[in-house]
């Protein structure tokens, strides 16, 4: 049932007459005291429709107060523009009332004193800051939504542009998180009301022909709905028997999915979508659940789908949501999807999180197992929450990551010991080890799906049995990023990516620059503080430790801060045919993220090398023959003089290509060759040649060296179908 103000302009007197049926007289108060310090705060401002902008803060109570919500959170909701929009601060409102409400105010609260760049980063910003606080506690979200859906219902009053951006966020980011909370009233709403200010007459359109909808099969609805209640009846089971009403933005959302091409069964037409209805069964216990369930099934005139049944009552939704879920097919030419569950779930359905657990009346039982159910997933999202922070510093790819978490449809998967674990729809083994423990999965070598060993990226499916495995020196790697679906997974990888990032381009900064120092007769070790502080000062940095980091990543040069270390210097820049002089930087290929390989060569050990430093990419290590060398001449400070260590035992992936003569089975020579030789092949292409009956193969192939690529080269020569083999 929509969450509603029951007029324009309500008084204070009217919540309070609301709040009599469940708080004491010095509850209701401390409501009022509230009441008069928001009317005096707000007391010269008007919404952008006229009206006195205290009526806001009293619709937003007002419908708190419908969902019984206790004392704090009213106060706050009262005045939750207070520090946004007046002088007040959290201070004031903390000794004046409470640290409690103070801090739920200021959870709700915009961070509109910090500028920021774009509207995006403001955005982003602001919802982070309402998230953590969402973490601490509840309320906070749940004022948000409130106030959400009360500026939904007088939109109208903004800007077109503004009603769009506004609308387009609301379904974007708070439907999504009234839904994860497992409110489904407010989420409805907020689709609804934001469908209709996004796409008015794609909205009256979709309303006006479900209406008529509606009305052809109205008598059809009142004998289906009569069957049922005749067969539970009879069986001596007393329920409540309803039609669902339809959702017009989900109708929407399911005919869009048709332009995406996604799968085919969700390619529906609005007459597909809407020829079926909706059936809730609401029931006294668990037991009449499966009781109805079987009666249902045993109908003459309806037959059941089994491939419709979902048991959401043993395996509760992500955000607590129980029921039976199951489909019948009419003889009226249209399915009946029905819902089965207790009024307790039914509660649980409709306000989530909010659900009250003081009713006691004879419509409602509320049943504690179903409550502690939906706190329980809750809390687990919450404390997830906590977690994105703390691996990700930027708002903006905070902002994703939580979009990402709201968005994933769910699927199940048991642990050994029988636990069951919600992963995204898509999640992959890489997925499940995070979600067992962050450190599981920093640290996951294997996994094993149902018994069977199988590689991280394999994308999982409902229902399977699942094992991770880990060693002590294992950790993440950026490959991972690939196939990780879930936001806790991703957030950890790109964590340990960034601290390894940190640590590798100090290491890599102090041996450039110590390269650079040893012209000197220099190095960092031996420079003193007096040096320190004046590259400090003069390179404007935090730190040394920070100047050596920027040299790693290639956005300060090494060669520069060598000669401001000689004061005395008068060194004009080398020209580039003097890079070879200097003393060369050795590199094996496994030193990390910050030492890269150019694609355009591909450099293999036994090349002739340089690198160039790219600013924030560290070195990327060309061969000394790549024609982008000589396009790097112009900057001679950001080549670098390299040579390979030797006896690397690495691999490194090279191109090559082949010239053969187009015969049947040329290519299943060449893989065989490759095959006795242990050869990895990462890619292979066709290509056409201008010449007559010539093709030309091209392999992306992992060796250890030249002379290892030497060896492959003539054992493919000796194939009568080669002309000619080129590296590429």
């Amino acid at each position: 049932m929509p969450f509603l103000v029951p007029y324009p302009r309500l008084l204070i007197s009217d919540i309070c007459g609301l709040l009599k049926s469940y708080l004491t007289e010095e509850q209701i108060k401390d409501v009022y005291r509230a009441y008069f310090f928001s009317a005096e705060g707000h007391k010269n401002q008007v919404r952008k429709s006229g009206e006195a902008y205290i009526f806001h803060p009293l619709a937003v109570t007002y419908i708190l107060a419908q969902m019984r919500m206790d004392t704090q959170t009213l106060c706050a909701a009262l005045l939750h523009d207070i520090i946004e929009d007046t002088e007040f601060t959290k201070e004031e409102l903390a000794k004046k009332f409470s640290p409690e409400i103070a801090e739920l105010v200021d959870g709700v609260s915009k961070l509109s004193f910090i500028h920021f760049e774009t509207r995006e980063q403001a955005q982003a910003a602001s919802f982070r800051k309402m998230v953590l606080a969402m973490s601490k506690d509840i309320r906070v979200i749940i004022i948000k939504l409130v106030d959400r859906l009360h500026n939904m219902h007088t939109i109208k009053a903004m800007k077109l542009n503004s009603q769009k951006r506004i609308a387009r966020e609301t379904l974007e980011i708070y439907a999504p998180i009234a839904n994860r909370l497992g409110i489904n009233a407010i989420k409805v709403e907020l689709q609804t009301l934001s469908f209709a200010t996004l796409y008015p007459l794609r909205y009256k359109v979709l309303a006006r022909y479900a209406e008529n909808i509606y009305k052809k099969r109205i008598e059809i609805y009142k004998n289906i709905l009569e069957t049922i209640s005749q067969s539970l009846k009879s069986a001596g089971i007393t329920a409540k028997i309803r039609r669902r009403k339809l959702n017009y933005y989900s109708i929407y959302e399911q005919m869009q999915k048709k332009k995406q091409g996604s799968s085919i069964d969700k390619q529906k037409t609005f007459k597909q979508i809407t020829n079926s209805c909706v059936i809730r069964v609401i029931v006294n216990n668990i037991d009449d659940c499966y009781r109805t369930f079987g009666i249902l099934h045993t109908l003459t005139l309806y037959k059941p789908i089994y491939e419709k049944f979902r048991d959401y009552i043993a395996i509760p939704k992500i955000n607590g949501y129980q029921s039976l879920h199951t489909a019948l097919f009419s003889i009226h030419g249209f399915l009946i999807h029905i819902q089965i569950r207790t009024f307790a779930m039914h509660e649980i359905a409709n306000k989530g999180i909010t659900a009250n657990r003081t009713v006691k009346n004879n419509d409602i039982c509320p049943h504690e197992a179903t409550n502690y159910i939906v706190r329980q997933r809750t809390n687990e999202w919450l404390h997830g929450l906590l977690e994105i922070p703390q691996i990700s510093s930027d708002s903006l790819e905070f902002f994703d990551q939580f979009k990402t978490e709201l968005y994933s449809e769910e699927l199940y998967v048991f642990t050994p010991q029988g636990k069951i674990l919600q992963l995204p729809k898509g999640a992959t083994g890489i997925d499940f080890a995070y979600a067992v423990h962050s450190d599981i999965g920093n640290q996951c070598l294997s996994i094993k799906i149902d018994g069977q060993y199988a590689p991280l990226s394999t994308p999982l499916s409902n229902g399977q049995t699942m094992e991770a495995f880990t060693a002590e020196w294992a950790h993440p790697n950026a490959s991972w990023l690939h196939f990780a679906v879930s936001a806790k997974a991703r957030g950890h990888i790109r964590h340990f990516l960034k601290n390894l990032q940190h640590e590798e381009a100090i290491l890599l900064g102090k041996r450039l620059l110590d390269k650079e120092l040893s012209v000197y007769a220099l190095s960092t070790d031996k420079l003193t503080e007096e040096q320190h502080n004046c590259l400090i000062k003069t390179f404007k940095v935090d730190d040394f430790t920070t100047l050596l980091k920027e040299i790693g990543l290639g956005n300060k040069v090494a060669l520069m801060i060598a000669r401001q270390c000689h004061s005395n210097s008068k060194i004009k820049p080398l020209p580039f045919i003097e890079i070879n002089k200097s003393e060369p930087l050795i590199i094996r290929g496994t030193e990390g993220v910050l030492i890269n390989f150019a694609r355009c060569c591909h450099p293999i050990p036994g090349d002739e090398i340089i690198g160039f430093v790219s600013a924030g990419k560290g070195i990327i290590v060309h061969t000394a023959t790549c024609r982008h060398i000589i396009e790097y001449r112009s900057q001679p400070e950001n080549l670098i003089n390299l040579e390979w260590e030797l006896n690397i035992n690495s691999e490194f992936l090279v191109n090559i290509s082949l010239h053969i003569h187009d015969q049947l089975g040329v290519l299943a020579k060449v893989s065989t060759i490759f095959a006795k030789m242990n050869i990895n092949i990462q890619h292979v292409y066709n290509e056409s040649s201008h010449e007559d009956f010539e093709n030309i193969l091209k392999f992306s192939i992992s060796v250890k060296n030249n002379e290892h690529l030497t060896k492959i080269i003539k054992h493919l020569e000796q194939l009568d179908n080669v002309k000619h083999i080129e590296r590429c």
